[in-house]
């Protein structure tokens, strides 16, 4: 499985909520993540103004700030795309 940083999890979870919003499974199952991580991330992103959760139709949405920061992530991972490939033969 491929190693993810905390940006990438953030950049997924921001990225699933973008648009028309996104309820908790969706972004569960769109960042991989254990149901516990996820309100954990939900928690920070929404602290930090990048999530806000609608409670009408109880979903998460990014905000312009959330917005921006997707932008900056996804222009860094065009630029030098630093993520690493675990596999079973590699051995540290």
């Amino acid at each position: 499985m491929k190693y993810r940083s905390r940006t990438d999890i953030v950049g997924l979870i921001l990225e699933a909520a973008n648009g028309g919003g996104a309820t908790k499974t969706k972004i569960m199952y769109n960042a991989l993540i254990s149901y516990n991580l996820m309100k954990e991330y939900l928690t920070l992103l929404a602290e930090n103004n990048l999530l806000e959760y609608e409670e009408g139709n109880m979903t998460y949405r990014t905000t312009e700030k959330g917005l921006q920061l997707l932008r900056i992530y996804n222009n860094m991972n065009e630029i030098a795309p630093l993520s690493v490939t675990r596999s079973a033969d590699h051995k540290n």
